[in-house]
């Protein structure tokens, strides 16, 4: 099947699950054509994968440059000249919206194709709800041929602010246990916890919806009570914020802030504690990917956070802002050996279920529906993609 997988190439769970349902899907046979304004960050090459830059024009008319537009032609143009079988869009933002609009521009040059989009979160929960976007957005999604979305939360979610007509299928992100497993890097864990300190990791893109801060005031309070180091992973807005509440409780010391990184399997084999207070996560595929390294997570209790960490068993759940309940989670479970190895071993073992090989089959038996569907039901003087 030749599949055209529409995403943002940045750091966030979006892309990043776009990125590796097409890298899996190329492993499998398919030909896998990516299109975005930048090439996605953990995208590999294989000889079944291509990527096409979309190039947005930047006329001094526009103050800011037409990039659905953009997007639009550029599928038009990747269809055609690739004959693909099928767009699969990732984030309602504009991209659902973009693939409607091509696929009108080639019904009427006597092609079709049909879109599935999947939903990731905030493009419902945030940005979607927004006046300026929700007749489209609502729109988009019902002309789509199929909708899913990452968590039974945003769907949920999804038919409580929207007006859907259609039927939405949750297909859980999902993890690649080969990468995302622990292994041996002590050296690296020696030369940041040089006597021992147990070490605790946050990643997000530091937006002020995953309350960076109370990252912050959490560990003031575990490295209170027992030796830690903390890494901050990541990028955004709400970095500088961060930094200086670090310098403000005297825990700088104690903290590193490493940017953006590729290589998070090795970061996570040598943490001992993932944290995420978000005010929303429609997922949390940072908090799976950690767990399949073997990582316990405090979280908050929001979104589809307790449909992956489970109370008590893979970490603990707390009400959003609930700092002194956070760090009382993370003192228990990191001050002795024995119930962190516990965690740990817990955390493995619940990632295993939303193992790649588990969910990849999902999205297949989806496209085959789809395209199944899509050709007992031509539309006169228009031709189906074979």
């Amino acid at each position: 099947m030749k599949i055209g997988i529409v995403c943002y190439p940045t750091f966030g769970g979006s892309g990043v699950l776009a990125t590796e349902l097409g890298m899996a899907l190329s492993a499998k046979g398919h030909e896998v054509h990516f299109i975005s304004y930048q090439q996605p960050v953990r995208l590999n090459f294989h000889p079944n994968i291509y990527y096409h830059e979309v190039v947005v024009q930047n006329y001094p008319l526009f103050d800011f440059p037409p990039y659905e537009t953009a997007l639009t032609s550029s599928l038009v143009h990747v269809i055609t000249n690739n004959n693909l079988d099928l767009l699969h869009v990732h984030y309602a933002i504009p991209h659902a919206s973009a693939a409607y609009f091509a696929k009108q521009i080639l019904m009427k040059e006597g092609r079709d194709i049909p879109f599935i989009t999947t939903l990731h979160g905030t493009d419902i929960t945030l940005v979607g709800k927004d006046p300026t976007y929700a007749p489209v957005v609502t729109f988009s999604i019902n002309e789509s041929d199929a909708i899913t979305a990452v968590s039974q939360n945003l769907k949920e979610e999804t038919y409580k602010h929207f007006r859907i007509e259609k039927d939405i299928q949750v297909i859980p992100n999902f993890v690649d246990t080969e990468k995302f497993r622990h292994s041996d890097k002590e050296h690296f864990k020696k030369m940041l916890a040089p006597n021992g300190e147990r070490i605790l990791a946050h990643v997000s893109n530091f937006r002020k919806v995953k309350r960076v801060e109370d990252v912050i005031r959490v560990f003031e309070k575990v490295h209170a009570a027992v030796p830690s180091k903390l890494l901050m992973i990541g990028d955004g807005p709400e970095r500088q914020n961060a930094e200086e509440l670090c310098r403000c409780l005297g825990v700088c010391n104690d903290i590193r802030f490493l940017g953006k990184q590729e290589q998070m399997d090795e970061i996570l084999s040598i943490t001992d504690l993932f944290l995420l207070p978000s005010q929303y996560e429609s997922f949390g595929l940072s908090a799976l990917e950690a767990m399949a390294c073997g990582v316990p997570v405090i979280s908050t209790n929001v979104g589809g956070l307790p449909e992956i960490n489970v109370q008590s068993v893979t970490g603990f759940l707390n009400d959003v802002g609930d700092i002194e309940g956070m760090a009382e989670n993370a003192i228990y479970i990191l001050k002795e050996d024995d119930t962190l190895t516990g965690f740990k071993h817990r955390a493995l073992e619940h990632a295993k279920s939303f193992e790649r090989s588990r969910i990849i089959p999902l999205y297949e038996q989806l496209y085959e529906e789809v395209m199944n569907r899509y050709m007992k039901t031509p539309a006169s003087g228009v031709v189906k993609q074979s």
